[in-house]
């Protein structure tokens, strides 16, 4: 019988999990890119979470109307002993994006971006929404 657990996790998880795997319970990819998507009155802010990217591996691209983000890790975790022979050597890599449809008439220039303790923090406008104009053709109904 399973019995659920008050920590969300079995309770058998570290008796069965593999004692060399801590790098990979550490980059966990449920805790890579969760978003928060506020609505302000100025515009939206979107708060990503980032853990373990660098500034410089995060990229945000606007292209018909869609905001990407993009982010890319590469870790190298070399131990040598004193003679220089390898004790471990453990290397991550790896690669994620998310699409938000923000809209056609938003431009590069308006969203503003700020990259935190491992959190990117986007501030996209609100752009007002043209109301499309309905034309109106009638079939003409002979009889």
């Amino acid at each position: 019988m399973l019995m659920p657990s008050i920590f969300g996790e079995s309770l058998l998880d570290d008796f069965f999990e593999d004692p060399f795997d801590n790098y990979a319970y550490a980059m966990n990819t449920s805790n890579l890119m969760k978003t928060d998507v506020k609505d302000t009155d100025q515009g939206y802010e979107i708060t990503m979470n980032l853990p373990g990217v660098k500034k410089e591996d995060v990229k945000a691209e606007l292209k018909d109307g869609y905001l990407t983000i993009s982010a890319s890790t590469n870790s190298n975790k070399d131990e040598k002993d004193g003679n220089g022979r390898y004790i471990r050597r453990e290397r991550y890599s790896g690669s994620c994006s998310r699409s938000f449809y923000v809209g056609e008439d938003v431009t590069q220039d308006e969203i503003k971006a700020k990259f935190e303790n491992g959190a990117l923090t986007l501030l996209v406008p609100k752009k007002d929404q043209k109301p499309a104009v309905e034309d109106k053709k009638y079939i003409a109904i002979e009889g």
